[in-house]
């Protein structure tokens, strides 16, 4: 949905959203909205879903969910694409700093095929290591964004 000419939910290949061995960051509000390369630097990312749990989803179904939320910031986005970090998970409103107009994070990720999955709840539950991670959206042609259904399994 960021790139005119970019994948559509038909295009992607189950490889790319099913059962990849997952990762959980944890990030405490106390450390301010932003989250920066810091969070994920000496972390395995490559081939694996990096969810980012800042515990943000307390506020769902709140006027405060959509403001103020935390996000990733740009030099977060470029390592993890360097990284080669196969989806990226937050459980946010949004990936991107809303109070801009511009979303880099978006940009850099799926620009480097990187899937991004927003609003996720329950990754307190989760080990940081050992579960794979699925967000299985249907096969939508000429659909670039669609509501999935995540889940985890541990090992």
């Amino acid at each position: 949905h960021r790139f005119e000419h970019g994948h559509d939910l038909s295009q992607i290949l189950p490889e790319q959203f099913a059962e990849l061995p997952g990762i959980v960051i944890r990030h405490e509000l106390s450390d301010g909205l932003s989250i920066d390369v810091e969070a994920f630097r000496g972390q395995e990312v490559r081939g694996r879903s990096v969810l980012v749990h800042t515990g943000w989803a307390q506020h769902w179904r709140t006027d405060q969910y959509f403001e103020n939320h935390p996000f990733l910031t740009a030099d977060a986005a470029a390592y993890l694409a360097e990284q080669g970090a196969t989806l990226v998970g937050i459980d946010s409103h949004n990936i991107d700093d809303t109070r801009g107009h511009t979303r880099p994070v978006h940009t850099t990720l799926l620009g480097a095929n990187i899937l991004i999955v927003e609003h996720l709840c329950n990754l307190g539950n989760l080990p940081n290591h050992g579960f794979t991670f699925s967000a299985i959206p249907p096969k939508v042609k000429g659909a670039g964004t669609f509501p999935v259904r995540a889940l985890a399994k541990l090992k």
